[in-house]
């Protein structure tokens, strides 16, 4: 783990200008960004396409074998095309790249090898130099893939900030999971509106907790002239009966908490559960701008694996 740190480490020192070119011109392109390799850097190759597609840049993997050997016919004219060999000498390779200039794409190499065959024929070169492999054959491909991964993230998290991506453009690409419902599920999304309990502020106690025992969400809003003025939990509930001998004559504005914390419709559902993280509170009382419509409970928001 230490040796593979300290190569990345030394990735910083090998940046040129090289690199921010081709941020430049992968971001300037008007086709799509292929990557291929062989062998170990083909495993690479596809993480960094799934990377890239994720974060904004259209990316396709070619396996440099499957390439001369008819899958070059995925590449485009005005695809830009990343080529990973840590020797940049593999056979493959020097099929490969000849082909890819003739077709006229422009080839970032990205190699440990500057002099070698890859190194020379590409337009541009990420250096992904590494002293050794953490193997202590020093053969296994360990080090030298961990730099070609970093490079790859770095170049990613360059275009990324070139095209000003942000977290919602992220969702847009990671609607599944409890990613996706994170970034794009709303209180709106889940509210069940069928069940919105509610009293009136002169409402018995009594009528109090048949009201939260129908509901089922362990709460009841206080409304006062069609205004929220407060709710009653169950735990409201508790604490008045450990205060009081008879419940005869209290009313819910008698143990109604004022003020309880709320959340508007269109809020993040992500939000919503911080809320109620920061002030230990298991239910929001949501709004639909000025209008009462129900209330959120912690257990909705678990159910849907968010957290």
């Amino acid at each position: 783990m230490l040796s593979e740190s300290e190569s990345i480490a030394k990735l910083v020192t090998l940046l040129n200008d090289d690199f921010s070119s081709a941020a430049q011109l992968i971001f300037q392109s008007k086709g799509r960004l292929v990557v291929t390799g062989i062998g170990k850097s083909a495993i690479i190759a596809q993480k960094m396409v799934a990377t890239f597609n994720s974060t904004g840049t259209p990316s396709m993997f070619l396996h440099a074998s499957e390439a001369i050997h008819g899958d070059l016919g995925m590449v485009q004219p005005n695809d830009v095309v990343i080529c990973i060999s840590k020797s940049g000498n593999s056979p493959e390779i020097k099929v490969l790249v000849p082909l890819l200039k003739r077709f006229g794409n422009t080839l970032i190499g990205m190699t440990a090898n500057l002099t070698s065959f890859l190194g020379k024929e590409s337009d541009l070169v990420l250096n992904a130099y590494v002293d050794h492999e953490s193997c202590p054959n020093n053969l296994a491909p360990t080090n030298s893939t961990t730099a070609q991964l970093v490079l790859g993230d770095a170049l990613a998290v360059c275009l990324m900030e070139m095209r000003e991506f942000t977290s919602t453009d992220f969702a847009k690409y990671h609607p599944g999971g409890a990613l996706g419902k994170k970034l794009l599920l709303r209180v709106t999304d889940m509210l069940d509106r069928t069940h919105k309990p509610m009293v009136n502020h002169t409402s018995s106690v009594k009528d109090v907790i048949v009201e939260i025992s129908e509901k089922r969400l362990g709460v009841t809003a206080v409304m006062e002239n069609g205004k929220l003025a407060g709710i009653v939990t169950d735990g409201d509930i508790r604490r008045m009966l450990n205060k009081t001998e008879t419940i005869s004559g209290l009313t819910a504005q008698d143990i109604m908490t004022k003020n309880p914390k709320t959340v508007q419709l269109e809020a993040m559902v992500i939000d919503a559960f911080n809320v109620m993280e920061d002030f230990s509170i298991t239910q929001l009382v949501v709004f639909d701008k000025e209008e009462y419509v129900g209330i959120l409970h912690i257990h909705d928001i678990l159910k849907e694996g968010i957290i």
